[in-house]
């Protein structure tokens, strides 16, 4: 098996490499073996007279010295139909075994070599999941399947499925020899694949008849714990720098820093080297030496666990993300290491047990010999937690409902006991485990923030509890129930806070007794629609959340409730704001038609679809690409669009923005400054660079920096909240309030 970059034996091959434009696709390689035929041969690259001369001494050598040849077992992956197998056999090695996923080719190369060569074995098999033993073989030879298993659309699942494999079936000692085209992606895999515990020597094999070279990457199976230098048979130099494949193998050995420069006893600020930590119970490992520090380092070494529901994020699948958690840890070498399901079950005790021998032969050198290496792991500073519900959607995965008390609990909300350990209810996505979707304070569910809302809480009291007695009927405690007066999430705060930038149409809207119509793109538990709907009396609010679990776990576990000026669409989002856009597109026409004089600036005309508001606070399925919330689509140039279509003048644009990656936020910034003719931000806390609220305004004439305290205060006097400090907090917000635009 191999790659179509490689040279062919004749033009009439070419004709039939067309027929390969998926190399993990068994269909496509049956059909390709069987256009080929079984007498005719193809060799993607490294072909015997040049592998011959480098090869068959390193398989002599893998042999006790009381050994013949043929007693060394051998097997090769991804035969294919090459010939590589029978040279071998024919030079005396025997004992060779030959799988490959396509039953075409095994047949045809049974039928080849059953009469000459009846020792060899030839079996169907996904080389992924090898039906082999444990330690069965002393040689793995991989002639191209890794290059052909690592197609960049697939990425490196494949890849790593079959390099486990292999060091599984190899035994004590034995070789895994990769012959290789050496393409950057397949050099990352590999080299980290077999950095610790392995011998790994690296060799060049000159080709006549290509341009391309191919290269032999060797790993010895040692099982021990020693970092050992990766060497080469050749002058690195020699490959060149001007050619893809030369510049490509320089660049990975140089970038493990080990083996071609640099002392892992001494500390290389800067230094960054992937590998994988251990032989059976493995660890994917990021080594990390501290780049510029202001402060004293705390510690020489420590180790940071990554459990697999966070090794997604950017935070510490980038690199960019690495080194803020290095700079964080205050370490001089900081070493990642990634946790997979493999370790499901196993004690944190037993994985620092695994990891000690290992990692104390990676820490620098250090005078106090008795310096420990702290192991260090995210934490959510949980006093106690209690699971409430769970439950499965189809589109948001798995979703759970947690009450939860915290180890330092936020500032007292005014008519609580300051002595009671403060309660909040969470709902948080499994997916973005971290992230907590959507959270609220519970209180008990007598409680009065202000008698003269005494009516409205009983009434509201009424309509909520039994769904709350529910929940609480097993406890014989006090029944409690969410309070929608009160922002446990500071960045509702934030997205309440820049109403300041058109609290005049507001005040305007109020004192007309027009409604204002607010759209929120993303349910969560529904708790921001309910605060809007309780403190600005005003507001008719539209919610639209794709997926009906959601509104479902709002209802039964955060007490929200849908009437005349609160109502939820159960719809793709993006196509919500898009059958706007096209209505409004359609009104305009027939106005137009009906009268040419007929003003139509202001799209919101009385009961039409047209918000005044449009709050986007929906996270992303998937935070791989350093952008947790808004999904990416929502983004996008053309929805950005499609939004300012739908605004009146006076519109307002609001996105939660959260990002670990400064050229993340950067890119929404640059894109929502090229739609909007004004754009203003808010950074919820100074030590807090993750989450930005973003505010678009479509009209020119809109207030500056200067004018935001007098419009503030317009805001105070229309929200009308229970609680002062929840009031205080989002005029507060309006002081971080920064004009990019």
């Amino acid at each position: 098996m191999g790659k179509k970059k490689g040279t062919s034996k004749a033009d009439a091959a070419d004709d039939v490499l067309q027929t390969l434009e998926d190399f993990t696709s068994k269909e496509n390689w049956d059909k390709f073996f069987t256009l080929r035929g079984k007498d005719d041969s193809f060799e993607w690259y490294a072909e015997w007279p040049q592998l011959r001369d480098s090869l068959l001494p390193l398989l002599r050598d893998s042999l006790p010295s009381s050994s013949c040849s043929g007693s060394l077992q051998i097997l090769v992956p991804g035969c294919g139909n090459s010939r590589l197998s029978e040279h071998l056999y024919d030079a005396g090695f025997r004992d060779v075994t030959n799988v490959d996923f396509s039953k075409v080719v095994i047949s045809d190369m049974l039928r080849r070599n059953i009469r000459s060569r009846p020792e060899m074995r030839w079996r169907v098999m996904d080389i992924t999941k090898l039906q082999l033993a444990d330690e069965s073989f002393d040689t793995v030879l991989d002639k191209g399947a890794l290059d052909a298993l690592m197609e960049p659309e697939v990425g490196t699942k494949l890849g790593t499925q079959y390099l486990s494999e292999a060091k599984r079936v190899l035994k004590p000692g034995g070789k895994f020899i990769c012959l290789t085209l050496a393409e950057s992606h397949v050099l990352a895999l590999l080299f980290s694949s077999f950095r610790f515990g392995w011998k790994m020597t690296v060799h060049s094999i000159s080709q006549k008849r290509s341009s391309l070279k191919t290269f032999m990457v060797v790993a010895e199976k040692d099982n021990s714990i020693v970092l050992h230098e990766i060497t080469s048979s050749f002058d690195l130099l020699s490959l060149g720098r001007n050619n893809t494949q030369g510049s490509g193998m320089c660049e990975a050995l140089e970038n493990l820093k080990l083996g071609v420069k640099g002392d892992l006893a001494e500390l290389t600020g800067g230094r960054r080297v992937k590998f994988t930590l251990g032989s059976d119970f493995s660890y994917r490992a990021v080594l990390l030496d501290a780049q510029n520090q202001t402060e004293p380092f705390v510690y020489h070494c420590g180790v940071f666990l990554v459990p697999k529901t966070r090794a997604h994020e950017w935070l510490f699948c980038s690199e960019e993300g690495q080194w803020q958690v290095v700079e964080s840890s205050r370490a001089a070498r900081l070493i990642m290491v990634f946790l997979d399901s493999s370790h499901n079950g196993v004690s944190m005790e037993d994985i620092q047990n695994s990891l000690s021998p290992m990692v104390t032969q990676l820490a620098p050198r250090n005078d106090d010999e008795a310096a420990r290496i702290p192991y260090m792991m995210a934490s959510d500073g949980i006093k106690k937690r209690s699971t409430v519900h769970e439950v499965t959607s189809s589109l948001t995965g798995e979703v759970v409902v947690e009450d939860v008390v915290y180890e330092s609990s936020p500032s007292n909300p005014g008519g609580l006991s300051p002595s009671a350990d403060l309660a909040f209810r969470r709902l948080v996505f499994k997916r973005t485990e971290y992230l907590i979707q959507s959270e609220a304070l519970l209180v008990e569910d007598g409680e009065i923030v202000d008698q003269s809302q005494s009516d409205k809480t009983k009434n509201a009291s009424q309509s909520k509890r039994k769904g709350n007695k529910k929940r609480n009927q097993e406890s014989s405690g006090p029944v409690m129930r969410v309070s929608h007066d009160y922002l446990a999430s500071s960045y509702h705060a934030g997205i309440i806070s820049g109403f300041t930038l058109v609290s005049s149409y507001l005040k305007k809207a109020e004192s007309s007794g027009k409604m204002v119509k607010t759209v929120i793109i993303g349910l969560g538990a529904g708790l921001l629609p309910m605060f809007l709907h309780g403190c600005l009396p005003f507001f008719e609010i539209e919610a639209v959340e794709l997926d009906p679990v959601m509104l479902s776990v709002g209802k039964d576990y955060f007490g929200f409730t849908q009437n005349d000026r609160l109502k939820v669409h159960i719809a793709d989002g993006i196509k919500y704001i898009r059958d706007i856009t096209n209505s409004e597109s359609s009104s305009e026409e027939t106005l137009d038609a009906v009268s040419k004089t007929e003003s139509t600036s202001t799209n919101n005309a009385e009961g039409g679809p047209c918000p005044d508001i449009l709050i986007i606070d929906v996270d992303s399925a998937d935070s791989s690409s350093g952008l947790t919330c808004p999904a990416s689509e929502f983004i996008e140039e053309s929805f950005l669009l499609s939004v300012k279509r739908a605004l009146p003048q006076h519109g307002l644009f609001v996105v939660n923005l959260v990002s670990r990656s400064q050229s993340v936020k950067d890119m929404v910034v640059s894109r929502m400054k090229k739609v909007f003719d004004h754009l203003f931000s808010l950074q919820l806390e100074e030590e807090d660079d993750v989450n930005v609220v973003l505010f678009g305004l479509c009209s020119e004439s809109v207030i500056g920096e200067s004018d935001i305290p007098e419009s503030a205060v317009i805001l105070e006097g229309l929200l009308k909240c229970q609680r002062l400090e929840t009031k205080q907090s989002i005029i507060d917000a309006t002081n971080k309030l920064k004009c990019w635009k």
